[in-house]
């Protein structure tokens, strides 16, 4: 099967879900995702984008509507741990960061995992930097060490190259899913990516 590219920010209550659902997906349909870490407020800046909140701000039902969809999405895939994060939005810059640290030294599934705990199930405030090595260090993670790697220019231009990258492939928000240039955008669409995959 064609590998499906999954681009993410930690930010996003969407790809959590995602994130939570990849896992049984991949092992009953045989596919692979491969994880692409970007900086959700520079593709908003990059494509003139804003985000749900912002977007249905006068639309009081339309955003009522997206809280419910979540809701129901959650249960109907038994993910019970998700709670709204009350710091919501949060800057998410220096744990996308320390996303490309992780992946440099090897812990970069777990480093996901801790990060979408602690902003999705925990919600903890996670532009915080000292929030973030408490959470990182709890799930058994060199937090100090990975923040302070997270800091060098050779990682800050990854997340930037990361993200200019998305953008010119058309990318507009997460959860983005390219199969090769086949774009998806949206936790519904997983299905059809799939499907997709598996025909490429």
């Amino acid at each position: 099967m064609t590998p499906i590219e999954f681009l993410f920010d930690f930010g996003s209550p969407n790809a959590y879900f995602c994130h939570r659902v990849i896992p049984g997906l991949a092992a009953r349909e045989g596919a692979r995702f491969d994880y692409v870490p970007i900086l959700l407020g520079g593709v908003f800046k990059a494509t003139g984008n804003v985000s749900p909140m912002q977007a249905f701000a006068g639309v009081p039902a339309k955003l009522a509507y997206s809280s419910r969809e979540m809701e129901r999405f959650a249960r109907l895939h038994g993910l019970t741990a998700y709670r709204r994060n009350p710091h919501f939005p949060v800057n998410t810059l220096g744990v996308m960061r320390g996303a490309f640290a992780a992946r440099r030294t090897g812990v970069f599934e777990a480093y996901v995992d801790a990060v979408y705990a602690a902003m999705w199930e925990q919600g903890l405030k996670m532009d915080d930097p000292d929030v973030v090595v408490a959470a990182l260090d709890a799930a058994g993670l060199d937090g100090a060490g990975l923040m302070t790697l997270a800091q060098t220019p050779e990682v800050k231009a990854e997340l930037v190259a990361s993200t200019t990258a998305a953008v010119e492939r058309g990318c507009f928000g997460s959860p983005t899913f390219f199969v090769g240039e086949e774009m998806w955008f949206g936790k519904e669409h997983l299905p059809d990516v799939v499907r997709f995959a598996r025909e490429a």
